[in-house]
């Protein structure tokens, strides 16, 4: 089977027990902020371009957290995940930052709530709501 490949970064902002999820509109699931990494680009400069793109916040990106290989339909995945600096708190939703990004919402989560929320690659749930350096995780079996 042909499957399409997808290199993707992805922020852990966290505001105490809160984190900052992203959905589509329509989509019945959430995320972290990120996504592609183009071709010959750094992660974590792909992070800081991602979440400014979306939601038009300068961060720093932080500490490796992890990867995740994630499969489904004709698609798979490798996730990298990264701790994010950043300016922003749980009292304030950020918006899109352009027309572009018009299709996504922005939500803050307490961590124990994530279970509710839909979240993909499914191995971050267990990842945010407890405080442990995990590496890899797979969702193909």
């Amino acid at each position: 089977m042909d499957h399409t490949f997808h290199y993707i970064v992805r922020g852990i902002v966290r505001d105490g027990d809160h984190v900052l999820l992203c959905k589509q509109k329509d989509g019945d699931y959430t995320f972290l902020l990120g996504g592609h990494i183009d071709f010959g680009e750094g992660a974590k400069f792909a992070l800081a371009r991602e979440i400014k793109e979306e939601i038009g916040a300068d961060v720093k990106v932080g500490k490796f957290r992890g990867a995740i290989e994630n499969s489904w339909e004709d698609q798979c995945e490798i996730s990298l995940f990264f701790e994010v600096e950043h300016d922003l708190n749980k009292d304030v939703t950020p918006l899109p930052a352009s027309p572009d990004e018009e299709h996504l919402a922005f939500l803050w989560v307490h961590q124990d709530d994530l279970p509710q929320h839909n979240l993909f690659p499914t191995p971050l749930v267990a990842w945010l709501q407890i405080e442990k350096d995990k590496m890899w995780d797979s969702t193909i079996e």
